[in-house]
């Protein structure tokens, strides 16, 4: 590490490459004689510099570098950006660490930069800070096999520190995850197979994951997809996008989604998913609370006993949704629900709000324990025959009333209306509302070139050389002769 309080007239003078080492010039007294330009250099913040790697740098500077014949600078913080609700602003996307990741490799990998060193560098902003802290750590564990705590101890090197991430919540704040939780979320995420940058998809990420593409992610790959809720029918309504059952169903069918849970009361006909084939499921709590026991019990058994993928929804898709898929990551795989949050947030940032964080670190240490008895007793095949049995009885004796009486044909009730929620307006409606007005980045140019982006430029090109060897020569030759005429 190098801190320096002397600012450098030629910023490639002297290349950082050096972890060690901060200014003498912090621990000398003042004299009578300094002068004001010089307090005012003694008060500000130190430039900060962290070696990754022999070639890699990452750097807090408070003036912008230039870069030279022997070192590269450049900076993400106007290019990679959060798109915040109310007083959130991270953590980074997973398209956001996949776009950052390949800009790294490619950096490194380039001819005209083999001899260079690179520097990522990020300003004052301490937001800006935590979230290019952020991709350099997430670069580390991924790339360079460091793992969280390695990463972790290079970014805070001396007295070096990040904010914290919060949620999305509208008001004040009393949990927090950290740069330390999100590279456990990362590392645990590629070591169950969550996290796979070699088949990841950016363009479908980036398409699905705005509100008028259908607002979906996936936060399990293959087995589970958080979604905005859908309506009876695909409209724009009071500044959010609203998409119908039928809107969804190719992309269900085409990924092997076979189950649906619903979340919030309902604004559109079950029977839309189950004509489809769907099994589809209601576990209702109010928007912005908390689940019961019963609900997340319910919830468990469902997913445990799905086939295939699970697309699971509220009003938002980020609160109630984000929570009970916590509950079966924290369940079956063991994960902190502090790191469970963080990868939720960097797969579909906002999830888990208010009192949601709170009562999973509540339920950690259950569901840990019910996940170590379910895979104590499911580790042979006679074992999972068994659990489905129990489970198809206990869902058929939930089919039976007080009365005795079946309860097969289940009435859809009348749909919801946001009129019927105190205020008129929840939690949920804000958010999607608030994603909905987002804009569009068309400038976001993958850093990868995709068959589309290569077909159309091929595409170009065939068409321009028709233009110019076919129809150019018989316009001109047409014009010579009406001038001859």
């Amino acid at each position: 590490m190098k801190r320096k309080n002397e600012r450098r007239p030629n910023w490639a003078a002297a290349p950082p490459c050096s972890r060690r080492g901060s200014s003498s010039s912090l621990g000398v007294k003042k004299s009578r004689s300094s002068t004001s330009q010089e307090l005012h250099r003694l008060e500000q913040p130190d430039d900060l510099y962290l070696d990754i790697t022999d070639r890699l740098c990452f750097a807090i500077l408070y003036s912008r570098p230039k870069s030279s014949s022997n070192v590269h600078y450049f900076s993400i913080d106007n290019e990679l950006e959060y798109e915040n609700f109310y007083a959130d602003f991270g953590p980074l996307n997973l398209a956001m660490v996949y776009r950052y990741c390949c800009k790294i490799n490619k950096k490194l990998k380039s001819i005209s930069m083999i001899r260079k060193k690179i520097v990522h560098f990020t300003g004052s902003d301490q937001r800006k800070q935590a979230n290019a802290a952020f991709l350099v750590g997430c670069y580390m564990v991924i790339y360079l096999g460091r793992t969280p705590e390695e990463a972790y101890r290079i970014l805070i090197f001396g007295d070096t520190s990040y904010i914290p991430f919060r949620d999305a919540a509208y008001g004040s704040c009393s949990f927090y995850i950290t740069l330390l939780d999100c590279f456990h979320a990362v590392k645990k995420a590629m070591q169950y197979g969550f996290l796979n940058f070699n088949s990841f998809n950016l363009d479908e990420y980036e398409h699905y994951e705005k509100a008028e593409n259908g607002d979906l992610n996936w936060i399990i790959p293959d087995r589970f997809i958080a979604f905005c809720g859908p309506h009876s029918r695909t409209r724009l309504e009071s500044g959010y996008h609203q998409h119908s059952p039928e809107a969804y169903i190719p992309y269900f069918k085409n990924h092997n989604v076979t189950t649906i849970i619903r979340l919030n009361k309902r604004m559109y006909n079950a029977k839309h998913f189950t004509n489809a084939g769907f099994d589809h499921y209601d576990l209702f709590f109010a928007d912005g609370s908390t689940p019961t026991d019963a609900i997340v019990k319910e919830f468990l058994d469902i997913c445990e006993n799905a086939e295939g993928a699970i697309a699971v929804h509220c009003k938002a898709g980020l609160g109630r949704t984000g929570t009970l898929i916590a509950c079966y990551i924290m369940k079956h795989y063991r994960m902190a629900a502090a790191e469970t949050i963080a990868w939720i947030r960097i797969c579909r940032p906002g999830s888990v709000i208010g009192p949601q964080q709170q009562f999973l670190v509540m339920k950690q240490a259950s569901l840990w324990l019910e996940g170590d008895y379910f895979r104590q007793k499911l580790r042979g095949p006679e074992n999972v025959k068994h659990r489905a049995a129990v489970s198809k009885l206990l869902m058929a004796v939930d089919d039976i009333s007080i009365n005795g009486v079946e309860n097969q044909d289940k009435q859809e009730p009348e749909l919801f209306s946001d009129d019927d929620e105190i205020s008129g307006v929840t939690q949920g409606d804000r958010l999607r509302t608030l994603k909905s007005r987002r804009q569009s980045k068309t400038n976001a140019v993958p850093l990868t070139c995709p068959l589309a982006v290569l077909t159309s430029a091929l595409c170009s090109v065939v068409i321009w050389w028709i233009v110019c060897d076919y129809i150019l020569p018989i316009l001109l030759f047409c014009l010579d002769g009406l001038r001859t005429q």
